[in-house]
Formats: structure tokens, C-alpha cells, sequence
């Protein structure tokens, strides 16, 4: 998933914090937002002709229509915007948005692909290999929508050629109160990186009903990198979901990794007068 729409995410939402803060505090679910959606699958040929390779784009996009402040909606579809299809297309109308990343995909497919393919048939009399056919799926949903506590799931699937094509999940909480991103940071307090480390190996221990890291070791975790807690995590009422995509700590063939941690365990590094968390336990 790209990368690039932290900074705008850091600057749309800080602004919207200040901007929304104040009100609207006596709504149940704060902001009062309304939901819609955009779905499009899209199959295009190179050189427009349906007996050659074809790209599909696959997307299924959730975004506000309505809220008690305008304001929050605009930042809020600014936020998932510039996550799911990057910061370029912040601003725009959303079927704008969908409409323009969509021909971009394609024409970007044609331009790349299209001089490989002519140049292929040339060197193998016209038989081509598979890998002209590209598929990308992008699709945002609404997880929980709660109180103050808004989360965002983002599936990016795309193949580009190879072996397997890659596929990440990606989740963004939200503080509705002050409209800003709920990070690590936000949620523990202190020294807690380790600690927070040795509870999720020792959690991976019981979910594999294994007694040892490197019982775990051996048949793949920790074998692709470190097991470390990013921002990519949802809330429950009873405990904290983190989410590692392939290949941050785990091969492929493993497959994406959730390790849920319940509050209980994390007492003693949770922050005491988080309210998103002091809701979501009562």
C-alpha cells in the first residue's frame, strides 16, 4: 500500500482537529455521519482488443456523504482518500476520484505494458506470457463507527506479474473528538515497545498452543523480520487486534497474522485516561 499520504494525513487531519474539536458533542455516535458507496470492475484490453491481455480494477469504496459538520465529512474523505488512492486525487469529488484513477490505471497499464508485448510476439511468434494481465483491488469499509472512535479498513490486492501478486490490510482509527489518527503512542504509555513486544510473542505462543519463540521460529514467524507493533491495529471492547501484514515478520504461504491482546494483559503500559478505550470497555 502506498506510503505517501502520511504527511497529507498528518496535515488534513490536524486542521480538521482544530476546526471540529468543539462541536457536536452531545451526538451519540459523534459527527452524526452517513455512509455511501462506489463499486466498479473494470476489465480493459491492451491496444483495446479483447483477444489480447486485459488489466482488471476491482474497487469497492466507502466514504461519508453526510455529518453534522461538513467539515469533518470534507477532512474525513480527504484522510481516505489520499489512503486508498493517494494524495493527488484529494479534493476532487469522489466519483471524480474513482473516475480519474481508473482511466490513470488503465493508461498507465497500456503505456508500460503495450511496447513489451509487441517487442515479446516478435522474439516468440506470438506466444505471450501470462503476466500481461494485471488485476488491482482497492476496497475501503467502514469497520466500526462507534461514540468517538471511527475505524477505517483498507484491502489492496494487486498483481503485477510473477510468482503471486501482493496484498495488504491496513487500518486507520480515528478520534472523532479531536479528528485526529489514534497511534501507538496515544494508546501506551512509558517504555513499552518490549514489553508490548514479549506479550504479543507469548500470545502467539497460545494461539499455536507452542511453549517456546523458537517452536515458533521453526515453522516461519520472525523468519521475514522483526516482530515489532506498528499503527496498524483496531480497538475491540475487550482488547486490542494487531494486524502484520506478509512479509513484515512471516513468509507469504503464512498469509497475513492478527494477534489479539486483551486490556487485562496490557495494564500495566495501557494509558489510564485514554477515552476512545475507557468507551469502547464500558
Amino acid at each position: 500500500m502506498k506510503k505517501q499520504y502520511v504527511m497529507q494525513l498528518a496535515v488534513i487531519l490536524s486542521v480538521g482537529g482544530i476546526l471540529f474539536s468543539c462541536g457536536n458533542k452531545m451526538d451519540k455516535n459523534t459527527g452524526g455521519l452517513e455512509f455511501d458507496s462506489i463499486s466498479i470492475n473494470q476489465t480493459e484490453h491492451l491496444f483495446a482488443d479483447s483477444a489480447k491481455p486485459a488489466c482488471n480494477l476491482v474497487i469497492k469504496y466507502t466514504y461519508p456523504v453526510k455529518a453534522t459538520d461538513n467539515r469533518l465529512k470534507d477532512s474525513l474523505n480527504s484522510y481516505f482518500v489520499a489512503a486508498c488512492f493517494g494524495d493527488k486525487y484529494v479534493g476532487l469529488p469522489t466519483p471524480q476520484v474513482i473516475k480519474q484513477f481508473s482511466e490513470n490505471y488503465v493508461a498507465d497499464y497500456r503505456k508500460d505494458l503495450e511496447p513489451m508485448y509487441l517487442e515479446d510476439q516478435k522474439k516468440h511468434n506470438d506466444e505471450v506470457t501470462p503476466w500481461y494481465s494485471y488485476y488491482k483491488s482497492i476496497e475501503g469499509h467502514v469497520q466500526h463507527y462507534k461514540g468517538n472512535l471511527l475505524t477505517y479498513r483498507i484491502n489492496y490486492n494487486e498483481y503485477t506479474g510473477g510468482a503471486h501478486g501482493m496484498y495488504t490490510t491496513t487500518y486507520l482509527n480515528i478520534n472523532l473528538a479531536t479528528l485526529r489518527p489514534i497511534k501507538l503512542n496515544d494508546v501506551f504509555v512509558g517504555e513499552y515497545q518490549e514489553l508490548l513486544t514479549d506479550l504479543l510473542w507469548n500470545q502467539l505462543m497460545a494461539d499455536n498452543k507452542m511453549t517456546t519463540r523458537e517452536e515458533l521460529e521453526d515453522i516461519g514467524y520472525g523468519s521475514t523480520g522483526d516482530l515489532v507493533a506498528t499503527d496498524n491495529f483496531y480497538l475491540e471492547p475487550d482488547g486490542i487486534v494487531f494486524h502484520f501484514n506478509v512479509y513484515e515478520f512471516t513468509p507469504y504461504a503464512m498469509g497475513e497474522v492478527n494477534i489479539k491482546l486483551p486490556y487485562q494483559m496490557m495494564e500495566h503500559i495501557l494509558a489510564k485516561d485514554n477515552m476512545i478505550i475507557n468507551e469502547l470497555k464500558n
